[in-house]
């Protein structure tokens, strides 16, 4: 739901800003926003870094999952193909090859999951059997240690077929989804340079708005394509989806915390005919080499136009290829070794684990980049104390749950209440809006951005709220002087 509306607003208002900025990476635009070289060289280094921790590794354990299944190669053997795979596809055809493919295969792979969906629910009986079948899926061995585990750990929520859940005791709770995931989704939709520089490379704005409409309409299907063919898989193989015991998950999956994540690929293995499973598997592997592609490229475009211009002044176009490539290695070696955190973070589901380390750690991006916008009284001083700020509090709260270990419903872990008590969506909520009253006080207490020049950003605001531009009147200014609320 989000990503329908955040996705509308980044091509109707966030890349026309963008694109008038003449900006090529997204920390470029704070800097032309704010002045100063800090707040870029900080955000460059924070988007690496959380590219690491969530896109990359997280689409290299993905990616090895299928593989696994499909070959049953041992997981760091599928993740070294996939990853030579990657680097050849990557150096040899750049974010042109990925654009393209990446139309290709969504065809494809809308055209095959849809496939697969029907499948799925003729395996089980159509939807009234699916909503009936779901419920009791319950694994057969549930004791660990000699003793019966909990009923709440293997049995499925009674709020399963609900999206609105319990504020307190739900898995997604209801505020969190409506404005935790909103955070998450202006961050991640807007001002993300993976998603912000496929815009960027455009023929025009027509296009640029056409692609995100697209990109709306895609972002409805997956309820029906990959949740729900995820919960039947639960019911067609449920000892292996819904284990509990660490024992028999380990043996499943080898991991000791839960086989979620295994869900969709097994489907993908084990019920679709011969010819269909190949293609389909070759779709989805090509889907994630395209997705790692697209990282591998905006990861060395903000190290090398971020951070190596810094270090190196005037470095020719080879020498920034070949530090690109070189960045890209280094990248690539930090997440594999991450991988092992992937597997067992979050109870072994992957959407939580992505979802709460990008609570920790893009909250405080969305507040700066939507501030800066809406309003031009923020100045360098308070967005730069305010990322500080927000990056020490989400630290904290990510270590202490790495270190604690988020355990399983078997094996809890005993991370106290005050740290890992709230729910990250909660968490999210509290970081932005904590960051948000940082940026502002500290602007509002120090001395102002001058305004010199008319800003191309209040031009395009107010265009967007039903005012005119008069193009012959528009100044050459420095963009970012200032910006205003509509």
């Amino acid at each position: 739901m989000q990503a329908l509306i955040f996705v509308v607003v980044l091509g109707w208002l966030f890349v026309p800003i963008y694109v008038k900025a003449g900006v090529v990476t997204m920390p470029e635009y704070l800097r032309k926003r704010f002045g100063g070289k800090r707040i870029q060289v900080y955000l460059s280094v924070l988007s690496l870094i959380v590219y690491i921790f969530t896109k990359i590794s997280a689409d290299i354990f993905s990616g090895a999952i299928f593989i696994q299944l499909a070959i049953g190669l041992n997981l760091y053997l599928a993740i070294i193909i996939l990853l030579a795979i990657t680097a050849l596809y990557t150096i040899t055809g750049g974010l042109a090859a990925v654009i393209y493919t990446d139309t290709l295969q969504t065809f494809i792979m809308v055209v095959g999951s849809f496939i697969l969906m029907g499948f799925a629910f003729k395996e089980v009986g159509g939807y009234d059997a699916f909503m009936q079948k779901y419920m009791e899926a319950i694994p057969s061995n549930v004791s660990y240690g000699g003793t019966e585990i909990s009923e709440n750990c293997y049995k499925p929520r009674p709020d399963a077929f609900h999206i609105f859940r319990d504020p307190v005791s739900g898995d997604l709770p209801w505020p969190g989804l409506i404005f935790g995931l909103s955070i998450l989704a202006l961050w991640y939709w807007c001002t993300d340079q993976v998603i912000v520089q496929r815009c960027l490379s455009g023929k025009n704005m027509s296009h640029v708005k056409a692609g995100c409409i697209m990109c709306g309409y895609l972002k409805l299907l997956p309820m029906f394509i990959i949740v729900m063919p995820g919960m039947i898989s639960r019911i067609l193989y449920t000892d292996v989806v819904a284990c509990v015991v660490p024992k028999i998950c380990e043996e499943a999956c080898g991991t000791a915390v839960g086989c979620t994540n295994i869900a969709y690929p097994k489907m993908v293995v084990e019920l679709m005919p011969n010819g269909l499973r190949g293609l389909m598997l070759s779709v989805m592997l090509a889907s994630l080499m395209s997705s790692l592609t697209s990282i591998f490229n905006s990861a060395s475009t903000l190290f090398t136009m971020d951070i190596y211009t810094k270090i190196r002044k005037r470095p020719s176009e080879k020498e920034l290829m070949l530090a690109g490539r070189a960045f890209m290695l280094l990248l690539i070696g930090i997440s594999i070794a991450w991988v092992p955190v992937v597997q067992s973070a979050q109870s072994g589901q992957l959407f939580d684990y992505i979802q709460s380390v990008t609570s920790y750690l893009g909250p405080p991006i969305a507040a700066v980049f939507l501030l800066g916008i809406f309003c031009k009284r923020v100045n360098e001083q308070g967005a730069f104390w305010g990322l500080m700020l927000g990056l020490l509090v989400g630290l904290s709260r990510m270590i202490a749950e790495f270190a604690f270990g988020t355990g399983s419903c078997v094996t809890p872990s005993n991370c106290p209440f005050i740290i890992c008590g709230i729910h990250y969506l909660y968490f999210a909520i509290i970081l932005f809006g904590v960051s948000a009253i940082v940026i502002l006080a500290i602007s509002f207490m120090t001395k102002p951005i001058p305004d010199v020049h008319v800003s191309i950003i209040a031009l395009l605001l107010l265009e967007t709220c039903g005012g005119e531009k008069n193009e012959s009147e528009l100044p050459d200014i420095h963009l970012g002087k200032t910006s205003f609320l509509c």
